[in-house]
Formats: structure tokens, C-alpha cells, sequence
């Protein structure tokens, strides 16, 4: 049997490190790449108006940080004004699908009744139809509530489990729980309301987690229905607010603009950062490949 000398085994060795290195490298360049408009947005907001588009560098050659404390106060109200709606309906948002979505999900993956396979693949067919083809019947029921204007018609449908993404997730995820934990429960004098309390919502963190964190970047991002149902200046939430700031003035300060624009990101990177590592964990573990 032929076996590589030592010198030969240090020669794989530096031809695997430069190999790594390299890869490394293009990963670090791709990467800078796809940071690069986001990099460049931060950076805009430290320029003077003048100099955004004219000043492609990173570098600002002028600091302006008034661009914040005007950007601040530029429109009608505070820009925390609009920080704390976009807040209340992210909040209710969240509590509604976790609420809803996992009691939903816990009936098709562990309950037997008429009809669930019918109902099941009916909730996943909501999957593909697009906001667009169900925004105007909603606005129509919506007006005759007298919700227009309001948070309601952008909470209370996730208290109804309107989110078919979300009963998937926790459905391949409770489906992996074993049964014999609601056996044991069930002998122990359990009836569903405990089992789905004590013992699948515990285990079920990763899936809650993934789900709190895509709603809270989805509602958070969310202009389209926000538009559409939020017609108050006292409501509007940063989505509308930041596309209300191209229009407040004839001439858009970039500055300003952008500054807010990176406040808005904030909350994003801080809940996803938070919750990272339920998100991993939580996508791993439910079957989505």
C-alpha cells in the first residue's frame, strides 16, 4: 500500500488553504457586491442632496449629519409618529399568526375529522393567489365595517389564519413531534387544549420564531395594503411615510430621505439578528428543503 510522504501531505495542505482562500475571497467580493446598494444608501445619507448622485463613492467628501434630525421632523409628524404605527400593526400582526397559524396548524397535523385533506390542500392553493385578485372583495368588506383608516383590517385577518405559508410551516414541524408525548398526555387526563399548550407550542419555538420573524419583516416592508387601507396622515406607517417624503416637497431631499430609509432598517436587522439562530433551526427542522 502506497502512502504519501510527509512532504506530499504538506503540499495537499497548502494546496487546500489556497483553495479555501480563494473561495473565501469570491465569497467576501460577492457579498461586498450584494451590500453595496445598501452600503451606498448609509453612506448617501451623510452627503448633501447634491452630491448623492453626482458622488457615486462611499466616502462622503461632506458629513452632513443634519440629514437625520431633518429628515426627522420633515413631514407632517414626527418620524417616530410613524415608527410606532408601523409597530402596533407588526405587534398585532405577529400575536395574530402565532395565535391563529399554530392552533390551525395543530388541527390538520394532529386532529381527524370530514374533510381535512380537502380543506388542507385548499388552504395551500391560497398559497398562489396573489394579493392583487383579493384586495378589492377586502377593501369592499372593509369599507362596510367601517375599518377603512383603521389597524383592524390590516390585524385582525391574521387572527383568522389567513396566512397559508405560516399553518405549513407549523404543520411539517408538529408533524415531526413524536405522538407519543400526546399518548402519554392523553393517559396523564390531557385533552387537546393542554396537549396543544403544554407540550406542542414548547417544542414548537423554532417554527413560532421563523414565523415572528417573517412577519415581522413582511409587515414591516408591507406598502401595497398599508396604501390601500391607510388614508390619514395621522396613520400612515414608515412604509407610506418614507414614499409621503419623495412628495412633500417639489424638489425631494435625497439626504433626508435616505437617512430615514436607514433608520426604517433598524428594527429589521435588529428582530432577524435577535432571532437568527430559531430561524435556522426552525426552516431545518420543518421539511422545507
Amino acid at each position: 500500500m502506497v502512502t504519501k510522504t510527509s512532504a506530499a501531505r504538506a503540499a495537499d495542505r497548502r494546496g487546500e488553504q489556497r483553495r479555501r482562500f480563494f473561495v473565501h475571497l469570491g465569497l467576501v467580493g460577492f457579498g461586498l457586491i450584494m451590500l453595496y446598494p445598501l452600503l451606498w444608501m448609509v453612506s448617501s445619507s451623510f452627503k448633501p442632496t447634491a452630491d448623492i448622485f453626482s458622488d457615486p463613492g462611499l466616502i462622503p467628501d461632506t458629513f452632513v449629519p443634519g440629514n437625520y434630525t431633518e429628515g426627522w421632523t420633515a413631514l407632517q409628524f414626527p418620524f417616530h409618529h410613524y415608527i410606532w404605527n408601523s409597530l402596533i400593526v407588526v405587534a398585532g400582526s405577529i400575536a395574530g399568526n402565532l395565535l391563529a397559524c399554530s392552533m390551525a396548524a395543530y388541527a390538520f397535523a394532529r386532529l381527524e375529522f370530514k374533510g381535512k385533506r380537502l380543506f388542507f390542500s385548499i388552504m395551500l392553493m391560497t398559497i398562489m393567489l396573489p394579493i392583487h385578485v383579493v384586495i378589492v372583495p377586502q377593501y369592499i368588506l372593509f369599507a362596510n365595517l367601517d375599518w377603512i383608516n383603521t389597524f383592524y383590517p390590516l390585524i385582525v385577518p391574521k387572527l383568522l389564519a389567513t396566512d397559508a405559508f405560516f399553518i405549513f410551516l407549523m404543520v411539517q414541524f408538529i408533524r415531526g413531534l413524536p405522538r407519543d408525548l400526546d399518548e402519554a398526555a392523553r393517559i396523564d387526563g390531557c385533552g387537546h387544549v393542554r396537549i396543544f399548550l403544554r407540550i406542542v407550542l414548547p417544542l414548537s419555538t423554532p417554527a413560532l420564531a421563523t414565523t415572528a420573524i417573517f412577519t415581522f419583516i413582511w409587515t414591516w416592508n408591507d406598502f401595497f395594503s398599508q396604501l390601500i387601507f391607510l388614508t390619514d396622515p395621522e396613520m400612515y406607517t414608515v412604509p407610506i411615510a418614507l414614499r409621503t417624503f419623495v412628495d412633500s416637497q417639489s424638489q425631494t431631499s435625497w439626504g433626508p430621505l435616505f437617512a430615514m430609509s436607514a433608520i426604517a432598517l433598524g428594527p429589521i436587522f435588529g428582530f432577524f439578528l435577535a432571532g437568527q439562530r430559531y430561524l435556522v433551526r426552525g426552516i431545518a427542522t420543518t421539511g422545507i428543503k
